[in-house]
């Protein structure tokens, strides 16, 4: 049996996309970017007779920092994923609607976060400018999706893990204003995760082999959308090691939820081709998990020389 066409795709799901936008429309909150911004904080910078930012301005620790100057710089790259979700997607019926709903929801969390970072003088101001000028500039592109298969499955496992680093931020800014401000963003990313998520699911009833070949070329092949910015290593790095976003998060919190809602490893329907590509995803998790803790055993060992090393300097 030959796959679908892409034209077929859209036809075929439209009915579940409507049904899923009409899920979201019924359940998303509206709320204000203003409304979640210490502006009493705010002051004039030189320009306007006030001061330039200094490091000792900011009340955020390094990798508070570094969370969200990556989150940020991965939301401001929404024109990039709006043209790719548009290129996915028909810009008629639910399919439009969807990506349009979707683009303005986006859009409001670069503009809280960023009000947020500069008000309360956060990061450097135009060092964050300078990195979203070349971020936006170079743009997004994701070699690895190519069609509308591999691009739902691919904003599932996105949204669901930008959805696990914003809250985690939350927590590392101490902040309760920060805090509350990416719970409200973490909270859209996850009704946004749960349509792409149940588009997901409607086309593995559909196309079962074809569905299941997108996922694992998608999974085995998984990178953030950020991973071409300025510094995105270091910064993600510096996330990892303190446990704002990590391989044992992307593993048990991210990956392991959608398959299992999917019932990937439950299912009877598929064909060889879809057995081949669920072998070839079970052998990729068990790889992952090793990994995985590897990785903590590094962590720790790290953490252990940097807490003897903050001691001795203590002293």
């Amino acid at each position: 049996m030959s796959d679908l066409t892409q034209l077929q795709l859209l036809k075929e799901l439209e009915p579940a996309a409507e049904k899923e936008l009409n899920r979201h429309l019924s359940l998303a909150r509206d709320w204000h970017p203003h409304d979640y911004i210490p502006w009493e904080e705010g002051r004039n910078f030189a320009k306007m007779g006030g001061v330039d930012w200094e490091p000792e301005q900011s009340q955020l620790s390094e990798v508070a920092k570094a969370a969200m100057t990556l989150n940020l710089l991965t939301e401001d790259n929404l024109p990039s994923y709006h043209r790719e979700i548009t290129d996915y997607f028909s810009p008629d019926g639910a399919w439009g609607t969807w990506v349009g709903r979707w683009t303005a929801e986006e859009n409001r969390h670069g503009i809280v976060m960023r009000d947020y970072l500069v008000v309360t003088r956060g990061v450097d101001p135009v060092a964050l400018e300078n990195d979203r000028m070349t971020n936006m500039t170079k743009g997004a592109h994701s070699d690895e999706i190519n069609g509308m298969l591999r691009g739902v499955a691919y904003v599932t496992v996105q949204e669901l893990g930008t959805r696990v680093s914003h809250r985690n931020t939350g927590k590392a800014c101490n902040d309760p204003v920060a805090d509350k401000m990416l719970q409200r963003i973490a909270a859209d990313e996850n009704l946004h995760m749960i349509f792409y998520r149940n588009i997901c699911a409607a086309a593995l009833d559909l196309a079962p082999d074809q569905a299941m070949d997108a996922i694992t070329h998608v999974i085995t092949n998984f990178d953030m959308p950020g991973i071409g910015m300025p510094n995105f290593r270091k910064m993600s790095l510096i996330m990892a090691k303190h446990g704002i976003y990590d391989i044992r998060q992307h593993l048990d919190d991210v990956v392991w939820p959608v398959m299992r809602k999917w019932n990937i490893f439950e299912r009877n329907d598929f064909g060889p081709r879809g057995e081949e590509a669920r072998e070839k995803l079970a052998a990729f998790l068990e790889k992952t998990e090793v990994d995985a803790k590897r990785f903590e055993e590094q962590r720790e060992r790290f953490l252990a020389r940097d807490a003897a090393r903050r001691e001795k300097a203590a002293v």
